[in-house]
């Protein structure tokens, strides 16, 4: 049994509806002794399989969350962390529906007799007239909320709001009360996964590293002219957006590993390709300063050197035209009257306006992701939901809402 005291939560989900298709997308403990001291915490995202629902809320991309363990991979850790103490959250019944309705899901049997303590509710009794929110009843006793809707942020703002509760009570019965029933209370014990909780920092950190470091260059030089043709072919569709997503940086570099490309040979064909995109860029003669900020924008994604970047941009004694080896298909990707378009995630134009600017671009709006599906268009180009899986799965094109409204001109 575990030593008594709290255990603050929070989580953050892709919605407000954990027994419908909601789920939770990270969450953070905070331990307490009986006194309202802090002494530990923890935090993860969590891959939801899933969409990320309202991400201007919450700031977590699908990229963050890709390589998250799942709810079920990290519940015999949460629950041991749990087990035994008072939960207490800051509108407690939002997060522990969404606890039980995880821990359900990761067939986890918890009784609905959870011993809680709110807050947002305690606030009538110590902050009479107050704000009933986190940001009100954390400024009353000054307390920092930097960075809310975040779960460690939320979670440690609010274990420091108990503290100051517990500090402002003449009568500490209530309190042991909640700790001498919440002792009583067992989640049971799951075996452990071993699996490693993921906090932001985590998935931020692991994104600094570009594509390109994590393919080998230790291979001999196995590839000819087909090879780097498929390689620059899936380059073009992973750049259609202006957008190198962890989905597509990633399948370039399973492309590279399984048809014998090295590092080096691929920053010669991201060079070729880059070129390739500046004489299409110079053929009329004239760089515009969109043209300059696209290429620009596709150095950036490729790490094309400085100098590299100043000979394209710089204008050139002879009209190129561009250069395309046989069989390659830089910039052969385009969208035309009739093909079907797939939308998923929650974008920032409704739904509704979406199918009307498809429509009066003479495309044609499709529900469900089939092999006929010329492009599927996300809130989050890494997005999990099953439209961007199938669409990954068929070798369907995956853009941003952004670069859907670019190649349509809006």
């Amino acid at each position: 049994m575990s030593a008594p005291g709290f255990a603050t939560i929070d989580f953050e989900t892709t919605g407000l509806f954990p027994n419908g298709n909601d789920r939770a997308i990270e969450v953070a403990v905070v331990h307490s002794d009986p006194d309202g001291t802090i002494t530990g915490r923890w935090d993860t995202l969590l891959n939801p399989g899933r969409d990320l629902g309202r991400q201007d809320i919450h700031r977590i991309s699908a990229a963050e969350t890709l390589r998250a363990p799942t709810f079920a991979d990290i519940a015999p850790e949460l629950i041991e962390l749990l087990d035994g103490r008072v939960l207490v959250a800051h509108n407690a019944s939002f997060d522990t529906r969404f606890l039980l309705a995880e821990l359900a899901r990761a067939d986890v049997w918890a009784s609905q007799d959870l011993v809680t303590l709110c807050t947002m509710q305690l606030a009538r009794v110590y902050l009479p007239g107050s704000g009933r929110a986190l940001v009100d009843c954390c400024a009353a006793f000054d307390i920092q909320l930097e960075g809310a809707h975040r779960a460690s942020v939320d979670a440690g703002a609010t274990a420091q709001l108990l503290a100051s509760y517990i500090a402002h009570s003449e009568d500490r019965s209530g309190w042991t009360d909640h700790l001498d029933r919440a002792a009583a209370y067992s989640y049971g014990r799951l075996p452990s996964r071993g699996t490693a909780w993921y906090p932001r920092e985590n998935a931020q950190s692991g994104n600094d590293h570009h594509f390109l470091e994590r393919i080998t260059d230790n291979l001999g030089e196995f590839s000819g002219p087909d090879e780097h043709n498929e390689y620059l072919a899936l380059l073009d569709r992973a750049l259609l957006d202006r957008i190198l997503s962890a989905h597509e940086a990633d399948g370039l570099i399973e492309l590279a590993d399984s048809l014998g490309i090295s590092r080096s040979a691929c920053e010669k064909l991201n060079l070729e390709y880059f070129w390739a995109l500046g004489a299409a860029a110079w053929s009329d003669g004239i760089l515009t300063e969109a043209e300059t900020a696209d290429l620009i924008a596709v150095a950036g994604l490729l790490r094309i050197p400085p100098s590299q970047i100043e000979k394209v941009l710089t204008p050139p004694d002879v009209l190129p035209t561009s250069p395309k080896r046989p069989g390659s298909s830089i910039g052969g990707f385009t969208l035309n009257p009739g093909d079907l378009v797939t939308l998923t995630g929650e974008m920032s134009l409704p739904r509704e306006r979406w199918h009307d600017i498809l429509v009066a671009n003479d495309l044609v709006p499709k529900d469900a992701v089939t092999k006929k599906v010329k492009l599927v268009a996300a809130a989050d180009p890494d997005s999990l939901s099953g439209k961007a899986k199938k669409a990954r799965d068929y070798g369907i094109p995956v853009v941003s809402e952004q670069g859907l409204a670019g190649m349509l001109g809006i």
